[in-house]
């Protein structure tokens, strides 16, 4: 009796004596990265981004172009010739021609110049066509940037998801070898069977196998980061494991109608339709202005040498200029245009419709990523609940094992239905920051 007493304290001594760890603080640096932090390294080296900022800078300098269309064209231009033989037929093409003796070679220089007057308001309507379309560029880089940084919270919760499995798998495999320990003396004692031992055993190294997963699954993931980062895709990667999110811009409680309300005024997908629609209209306004007159001034001064443009000839020097205002109309657009414009009408119908399909796919994503918060905060509670009830089932069925009153596969089964709701518990605080994120995202707000 007294082996067995002795016995049974000393299970009880290697079941329930906590193994040394790391705390959370201690696992890290003061070097290691926050979400917040990993944002900016992405705001700076990420590719995609760096993409999508040079198409806002080619915008930006389209906008300068177009305004540079409002300046008058100034020209200088000169000529070195070879003249030919000045044929002069008195009689007709095909009677003998005389010849004006003129000299073999020529040359001239001089300047034109034009400035618009009225275009229809062509150029002006141009430069806001340019504006609207920088405005476009700047809202696709805003989506673009939120997508990304959407796209590194993933991976970066992945990777710290992945750190905390690690954990839980190292903590559970010490924990298993020391139950292995005291498995195998209760074998040597003849207490158990052969079969506990080697169930204990085929546990260890199923834990270790998945150990062995999990770190290839780190590595995968901090290399994701890497590339999201612009770092190379080796560089080690040391993540924090904070609990907080970034600073709340909106109330917890903030309705549903609210943040589709802010949608419309945030959201870089729908300014980007809002402002597919305006160049619409303002492209059916270029159209009709096809049919208004242009006016602008000229000016223009040549000197030429010789003289073979104007009656009498004269192989001297000779300078020539007008200036004034110029009119053109184009008589062809009365009755090309019409098809410009029912297309034009037909493009800002178009534009309207996307708009409204827009609100409405934005209602439904807000709505989506709305609903997935509320049902990760109630996965989070019932992930809770579980580690409660599974860590007080592996108390009464570890003691109950020891007294030989419960079987070995109950304990396994109940230390690994714990483990499950340990990384349940972990998944559901990933899926209540991942989904929330989501939402600022869709909202405009990220």
């Amino acid at each position: 009796m007294n082996r067995y007493l002795f016995t049974f304290a000393l299970l009880l001594i290697a079941l329930l004596l906590p193994v040394p760890g790391k705390s959370a603080a201690q696992r890290f640096s003061k070097d290691s990265l926050t979400l917040e932090q990993v944002w900016n390294i992405v705001d700076a080296g990420n590719s995609q981004l760096k993409l999508s900022s040079l198409a806002l800078s080619e915008s930006i300098i389209n906008v300068d172009i177009s305004r540079d269309n409002l300046l008058p064209s100034l020209a200088i231009s000169g000529s070195a010739l070879h003249n030919t033989k000045f044929r002069i037929y008195p009689e007709g093409l095909f009677s003998s021609p005389d010849f004006f003796p003129v000299s073999k070679y020529g040359y001239g220089f001089g300047y034109s110049f034009n400035f618009n007057i009225y275009d229809g308001r062509k150029n002006s309507r141009n430069i806001s066509i340019s504006e609207e379309e920088k405005l476009k560029t700047q809202h696709e880089y805003g989506m673009q940037r939120n997508n990304v940084h959407y796209l590194a919270a993933v991976v970066f919760y992945d990777l710290y998801k992945f750190l905390y499995f690690r954990d839980f798998l190292s903590l559970e495999i010490a924990t298993q070898k020391k139950q292995l320990q005291t498995i195998e003396s209760f074998y040597k004692n003849g207490t158990v069977l052969e079969s506990d031992v080697l169930r204990s055993r085929v546990k260890l190294s199923q834990l270790e196998l998945s150990l062995s997963g999990l770190d290839k699954q780190i590595q995968v993931a901090s290399q994701r980061l890497n590339i999201l980062m612009g770092h190379g895709s080796e560089d080690p990667v040391v993540i924090s494991y904070e609990d907080s999110i970034r600073p709340l811009e909106l109330p917890q409680q903030t309705s549903y109608m609210e943040y589709v309300e802010l949608s419309l005024s945030r959201s870089p997908a729908y300014k980007i339709e809002v402002s597919r629609l305006k160049l619409a209209n303002l492209s059916l306004r270029q159209i009709k202005a096809n049919i208004l007159p242009n006016v602008s001034l000229f000016s223009y001064y040549n000197y030429t040498y010789p003289q073979v443009s104007y009656y009498p000839y004269s192989n001297q020097l000779w300078s020539f200029g007008q200036m004034g205002v110029k009119m053109t109309y184009s008589l062809d657009n009365l009755y090309k245009n019409r098809h410009l414009l029912a297309r034009g009408k037909n493009e800002i119908a178009r534009q309207t419709e996307i708009l409204k399909m827009k609100q409405d796919e934005l209602s439904a994503d807000i709505k989506e990523a709305y609903l997935e918060c509320q049902q990760a905060a109630e996965a989070f509670r019932t992930a809770e609940e579980n580690i409660k009830q599974n860590t007080e089932s592996v108390r009464v069925i570890r003691n109950s094992y020891v007294s030989q009153e419960s079987l070995l596969t109950d304990l396994l089964s109940a230390e690994s239905s714990l483990l499950e709701s340990k990384f349940a518990l972990i998944s559901a605080k990933v899926n209540i920051r991942l989904s929330y994120i989501r939402l600022l995202a869709q909202t405009g707000i990220l």
